[in-house]
């Protein structure tokens, strides 16, 4: 499972890192393996095929438990990387266990028989890595199978998902492992409602920051159990609240009965709450009814760039370049540069000292022609780098016209563990993309005030969970439209003494995140 990973120090442990990345292998821990294989044979099924079989720690743990239980499993697969499989032999697994494991790519291999069990911790390879050509295929797979494309940015493990489900016999079982984003995504309205509608959601399995099957790798993974059976209105969600815990493989092997264990919390849960909430985010409390933050505000993200070395510069480089203050905006351009919940003058100015960049390069749309004399030098320079034909800033009219905000008096660090902050902007600088831009709807000091108190209260705070996208040790991402929606609880709203400064729109009076 390739899987979001902390940087690392070391070059070796960079080049793997990499490499893995490419192939979107992380391996699976024998305790997740364990439990995810009792589900699948807790009814008496004997059969395992995994479509990724990688190291092979499903078919370690198949046989395991099939000697444990004194039964006989038959184990096929798919492996589209020969080399992982002897990484699977110098495990433990022998060329009679890996026998009937085929060569190829599960995604588009034609499926010779349905399947009476599915398991798997698919390969997590991010669009921007797909070949357009292998996007093509994507979303011709997605339309086929549901009737609609995908977002772009879906990665590769959600198609494996879709061929797994369609490759289901009845009544079959599929145990897949994966990262939230699965349900996080803008695809999961339409993957998960086309699934409630055609599969049997029996249980979502999911982890305390503590308890992760990953420890070293920034994800927040899921444990997915689906059957191809008549569908119902509840399913079980789970919390594990303990790493390597035996008790997740005696809760599946159990068939999921509600038994009392002491390192999962588990609830039945409405399926249609559920979708709504979102499948990896807990059940929301009443005293998180409230109101979205966009009957208050309104969010843009920062300025992008496209090239920050060129157009994000310390005062020391603007001065030798000899570029007109009239060209340059005041910046901020990463979270660490903002050490508390205000931004000041004072602030600005340290960072200045320190010789960090603070000054955003800022050309308007003119031609390079009527630019003063400085200016057109470094936009050639910058054509002289072929900055111009980078995506992003080739996608301008002209390639070097800067986007523009107004300062925005609320400044959101949008992507941070258990430190995303509401900032009061003293300084009036422009963020670039590291932050989220907060624009009140009355801009007077105390409606501003108000609103920084309500955002900043911890029940506010907590909400985040509901719009945000989840990754490893608490780590959580905002995007602009889903901070919009985040709920500030009535609660918090009368503390704050905060109204709401227009007529509230109907669907918006009162919400629950």
């Amino acid at each position: 499972m390739k899987l979001m990973e902390k940087a690392h120090k070391n070059p070796s442990d960079f080049l793997e890192r990499e490499r893995l990345r490419e192939k979107g292998q992380f391996w699976t821990p024998d305790w997740i393996a364990e439990a995810m294989i009792g589900y699948i044979i807790s009814e008496g099924n004997q059969e395992v095929f995994d479509p990724a079989v990688g190291a092979g720690a499903f078919f370690r743990a198949a046989k395991k438990m099939a000697r444990e239980k004194g039964i006989e499993l038959t184990l096929t697969g798919m492996e589209i990387d020969s080399n992982a499989l002897e990484e699977a032999k110098k495990r433990g697994l022998s060329d009679s266990d890996l026998a009937q494991v085929v060569i190829g790519d599960f995604l588009v291999s034609p499926q010779p028989e349905k399947r009476k069990a599915i398991v798997a911790n698919p390969p997590y390879i991010r669009h921007h890595r797909l070949t357009a050509d292998c996007k093509a295929t994507l979303k011709k797979l997605a339309l086929e199978t549901i009737g609609e494309q995908l977002d772009g940015r879906a990665g590769i493990h959600i198609y494996f998902l879709l061929r797994a489900l369609v490759s289901l016999s009845q009544r079959g079982k599929l145990a897949f492992i994966m990262p939230a984003d699965t349900v996080e995504g803008l695809s999961a309205p339409v993957l998960w409602n086309w699934i409630a509608r055609n599969y049997r959601l029996d249980a979502v399995v999911t982890f305390l920051p503590d308890a992760t099957p990953f420890p070293t790798v920034d994800t927040n993974p899921l444990i997915f159990l689906i059957r191809n059976d008549i569908p119902q209105d509840s399913f079980y969600w789970v919390k594990c609240t303990k790493a390597n815990t035996s008790q997740l493989k005696e809760w599946t092997l159990s068939g999921l009965r509600t038994i009392t264990l002491n390192d999962l919390v588990i609830y039945e849960r409405s399926l249609s709450e559920a979708l709504i909430t979102g499948l990896s985010r807990p059940i929301p409390s009443k005293e998180q009814i409230g109101m979205t933050l966009s009957c208050f505000a309104r969010v843009m993200r920062g300025v992008a760039t496209g090239a920050n070395a060129f157009f994000f510069l310390t005062v020391e480089q603007a001065k030798a370049l000899k570029i007109p203050n009239e060209f340059l905006t005041q910046a901020v351009g990463r979270t660490r540069d903002i050490k508390g919940c205000e931004f000041t003058k004072n602030d600005l100015d340290q960072l200045q000292a320190k010789g960090r960049p603070t000054l955003l390069f800022s050309p308007d749309k003119r031609s390079i022609d009527q630019f003063p004399i400085h200016v057109r030098e470094y936009l050639k320079l910058g054509e002289a780098k072929r900055l111009n034909r980078r995506p992003l800033i080739a996608s301008r009219r002209p390639w070097y016209k800067m986007e523009t905000r107004p300062p925005p008096p609320i400044i959101f660090t949008y992507l941070g563990r258990r430190d995303v902050r509401f900032i009061a902007n003293k300084a009036q600088v422009i963020p670039l993309t590291g932050f989220l831009c907060i624009y009140p709807r009355q801009d007077n000091a105390e409606f501003v005030d108000k609103l920084l108190t309500a955002l900043r209260h911890p029940q506010t705070i907590e909400n985040l969970r509901f719009v945000g996208k989840t990754y490893g040790n608490g780590a959580i991402k905002v995007e602009p439209r889903a901070l919009e929606k985040l709920c500030i609880p009535t609660s918090v709203l009368n503390q704050a003494d905060l109204e709401v400064p227009y007529e509230k729109p109907r669907e918006l009076q009162t919400t629950l995140c």
